[in-house]
């Protein structure tokens, strides 16, 4: 089959790979029917993740059917259309009990395009397939449901619910990438007073606006200004990192107010300062996180019932052939204005 490889810091090939087979009893296969590129996959790319060697097959968001299944698979069938998550689960574990299976350590976790081969090819092997897959209604489409396999539940649990938005609140998001745009779209549940979103490309912006932001400001805009005045002075009740560099953690720490919370999103490749110094006296909670997935059946269900339209978040479509020119266009946003690119 061909898959997309990972050659090593900056390098990637569209290129033959041996097909995968079940490894373990609870493992299924599945024919990648729709399949998208993450940030992190770029971060990757930049040598930003040393856990993932060369050869490894990147990715970890696509919507599959499933071709066969382990002896200790059930509740799956050969036909059977399913989301594959970006996290896996063992299920056994005391994180997988508490509903964290990003810190799996029964064998699971962030696995698929990290520590093991991943779905950005013609088939993939799923592990703990019965807790890592979620069967699909007929009538949601592809593009729409790829969309839960990461960036909304990162989003929404280690954005949103990490950063306890609650109504009336002052929320900021730093990067209005596919991260940052669900973000403030999973922020609408909560009804905050105020969602602001800061990047420095004007496409962005103008997707956040169309995803509810009611203010938007560019780096050079002075935004904490531009805060503090919407919030008498104060600063903002959240504010959500969804970049991951140091510039926009520091950015974070200058706009949130005295009690307030900043709620790390971001993979970060670099050290980003903490300005202790700062915000010791100011009582200012920082949370980080690996998205549990925990909120993926919740929001399969909002989704499904129209509760939640992010299908405007996909800006470009390709066949699988094309990965090679997706990459391209996606790590370009600034000028193609890609968000997220889908792959049949």
């Amino acid at each position: 089959m061909k898959a997309l490889v990972y050659e090593g810091a900056g390098a990637r090939s569209w290129t033959d790979v041996p097909d995968p087979i079940i490894r373990d009893p609870r493992d299924a296969v599945i024919r990648v029917d729709a399949v998208t590129i993450c940030g992190t996959d770029l971060h990757i790319l930049g040598g930003d993740v040393p856990e993932v060697r060369p050869g490894r097959i990147l990715g970890h968001e696509a919507v599959g059917t499933v071709v066969e299944t382990g002896a200790g698979v059930t509740r799956l069938s050969a036909g059977d259309r399913v989301l594959a998550s970006c996290i896996s689960a063992c299920g056994a574990c005391r994180f997988c009990r508490e509903g964290r299976y990003g810190q799996c350590r029964g064998g699971g976790g962030w696995l698929l395009g990290h520590t093991i081969d991943g779905v950005q090819a013609e088939y993939a092997r799923i592990p703990f397939a019965e807790l890592s897959t979620h069967r699909l209604p007929r009538e949601l489409p592809d593009d729409a449901a790829v969309l839960l396999a990461d960036i909304l539940p990162t989003a929404y649990e280690v954005g949103v619910l990490n950063g306890g938005v609650r109504p009336g609140d002052t929320v900021v998001v730093v990067g209005a990438g596919p991260i940052g745009l669900a973000a403030i779209r999973t922020a609408q549940l909560f009804s905050p007073a105020h969602l602001v979103a800061i990047d420095k490309a004007e496409s962005r912006l103008q997707s956040a606006k169309n995803l509810g932001a009611d203010m938007t400001l560019t780096p050079e805009q002075v935004p904490l200004g531009a805060i503090r005045s919407l919030t008498g002075g104060l600063g903002a009740d959240v504010v959500m990192e969804a970049v991951g560099v140091p510039e926009t953690f520091e950015l974070c720490q200058r706009l949130v107010r005295p009690g307030g919370r900043i709620a790390n999103i971001g993979v970060h490749g670099k050290p980003a300062t903490l300005h202790l110094e700062e915000l010791w006296i100011s009582d200012v909670t920082i949370t980080t996180g690996l998205v549990d997935t925990s909120s993926t059946p919740r929001l399969l269900d909002m989704l499904a019932g129209g509760q939640i339209d992010v299908t405007s978040m996909v800006t470009h479509r390709f066949g699988l052939e094309e990965f090679e020119r997706a990459y391209d266009v996606f790590a370009n946003a600034a000028t193609s204005g890609a968000l997220k690119v889908l792959l049949r």
